[in-house]
């Protein structure tokens, strides 16, 4: 440990059958001089051995999965790490029935939203649903199904569905229920698949036109665009919101309606009263019709535009989706609002435009939510047709 401490690159080097000083360690469990050497660099579980083999997949393939969860959490790339048969450290694991060090793997992916990773290929296009089922590992089957994509082909065309059938007499009946009610299908029930070079030759999506424009996914792009835009959004949203909840003349604070012109005593009383006010009533708006035509008008669409950007770039990231309820709500709180509040009485034009404003809201509404969440389920769903080596996060997360 003093050598590695003194000289790192040491701690890098390989022996004569091409394993390295962490390797040995492990081999050895000498556990203790494995925590000492990621302490002196994490990146030290990156190493790869003969064959490419990290300790993370030397790990998966024993029976300890609290060592494998440390190096896990130690070195949270580690999990990406392949080996020369471009196996992943869940392929090692399936593959040599640790179930323990399976279930720490899946757990790791799960918190850490990279399950696509199941859907990595070996050299023989295997995902870990293929090897699962073709080891007869019902507990690994019934884990991954919820998690790992499963009509996936591999090298020669055959699906997960086609792999069980194949078994014959060796056929789990358990695993054959599970990969049905999970909608497994045979190769041949497949029509919508389709290459990455297919994908690739289509017209960008709508979410791959935003990704372009905010400069998402590029590799060692420097500017975020989208942080700066979502903070302008938000504050123009929360600017013209409040607003709108409080007009520039305010609200009526009592009800009046003219009364009936009977006679000059009449007139007199009611020119002592409110002479030039039209009728309203408590709680609406002050502000004259043309005023107020305008200022709705600039208000609520720099309002429901910098909504609609907001949704636009959060849609696909972590908790959109509660983000898109409570952006929803607000939408529907502000539509109340100004229901509530929209003189209703005094001119045919004021009532006229209560519709046409009500209206535009509603739409605004439905436009601002529908529009990017199709756009996004359409992508998703484009994504999930592609039959790539490295599942869908090629599509989406260049290489470092």
């Amino acid at each position: 440990m003093e050598v590695a401490n003194l000289k790192p690159s040491l701690a890098w080097k390989l022996n004569h059958v091409g394993l390295s000083p962490m390797h040995l360690a492990l081999q050895h469990k000498c556990t203790k001089m494995v925590r000492g050497l990621i302490t002196i660099n994490s990146q030290l579980i990156r190493v790869k051995a003969k064959g490419m083999i990290t300790p993370l997949h030397y790990l998966a393939q024993t029976e300890d999965p609290d060592l494998l969860a440390e190096l896990l959490s130690t070195c949270p790339s580690s999990i990406e790490d392949t080996t020369i048969h471009c196996e992943t450290a869940a392929h090692v694991a399936i593959k040599n029935c640790s179930i323990r060090c399976f279930k720490v793997l899946l757990g790791w992916l799960r918190r850490v939203n990279k399950e696509d990773i199941l859907n990595w290929k070996d050299e023989d296009g295997n995902t870990a649903l293929h090897i699962a089922i073709s080891t007869n590992q019902t507990e690994v089957v019934k884990l991954l199904v919820k998690h790992a994509n499963v009509n996936v082909k591999n090298f020669n065309d055959l699906t997960a569905m086609d792999i069980f059938h194949l078994q014959g007499s060796l056929q789990n009946t358990e695993i054959g229920k599970i990969l049905h009610k999970a909608k497994a299908k045979k190769a041949s029930d497949l029509t919508s698949n389709m290459t990455l070079g297919d994908y690739l030759s289509k017209e960008l999506t709508l979410i791959d036109k935003r990704d372009k424009y905010f400069g998402i996914n590029i590799q060692n792009n420097p500017n975020d665009n989208r942080t700066v835009i979502l903070v302008a959004a938000i504050l123009i949203a929360t600017a013209t919101y409040q607003a709108g909840l409080s007009p520039p003349a305010g609200y009526w604070q009592d009800d009046y309606k003219p009364p009936a012109n009977n006679g000059t005593t009449n007139n007199t009383h009611n020119s002592s009263l409110g002479d030039g006010q039209r009728q309203h009533r408590a709680g609406q708006m002050i502000m004259s019709p043309a005023d107020l035509f305008y200022f709705l008008a600039v208000n609520g669409s720099a309002f429901h535009l910098s909504v609609w950007t907001i949704l636009v770039i959060i849609i696909g990231l972590p908790f959109s989706r509660a983000v898109y309820i409570s952006t929803w709500l607000l939408l529907q709180a502000y539509y109340s609002s100004m229901t509530a509040t929209f003189p209703t009485q005094g001119s045919v034009a004021l009532t006229v435009g209560r519709f046409l404003y009500i209206t535009f809201t509603v739409i605004s509404a439905g436009v601002a939510y529908m529009i990017p969440r199709r756009a996004f389920c359409n992508h998703q769903k484009l994504k999930r047709r592609v039959d790539t080596m490295r599942g869908s996060s090629v599509l989406t997360r260049p290489e470092n």
